[in-house]
């Protein structure tokens, strides 16, 4: 799963490296990556590529960080919904 260190820190090492290509955003509206649970095969090549330490398998994800698996697994289904439990969580700065 990718975690808080990714939002608004989209550092595209990751997506290189997916051998399946389970990790996706749309450029133009996500805050940050996320990973398809049902086609991650957990192989870790975008945990070690992530420059951000974002990345974790979904049974080692910190505590303080666990909504985001539910939030990846959502963007799937509902994007919108998703990207609306970014923003709660992590409000838009607005200069």
């Amino acid at each position: 799963m990718i975690a808080e260190p990714c939002v608004d820190n989209m550092d595209q090492s990751c997506v290189a490296v997916c051998p399946v290509d389970c990790i996706a955003s749309d450029p133009a509206t996500d805050r940050k990556f996320f990973v398809d649970p049902s086609n991650c095969i957990d192989c870790g090549s975008c945990e070690q590529a992530c420059p951000n330490q974002a990345i974790f398998p979904a049974d080692q994800l910190p505590g303080e960080w666990a909504v985001f698996a539910q939030i990846d697994a959502t963007w799937y289904v509902d994007p919108g919904r998703a990207r609306a439990a970014i923003d709660g969580y992590y409000p838009v700065a607005r200069a």
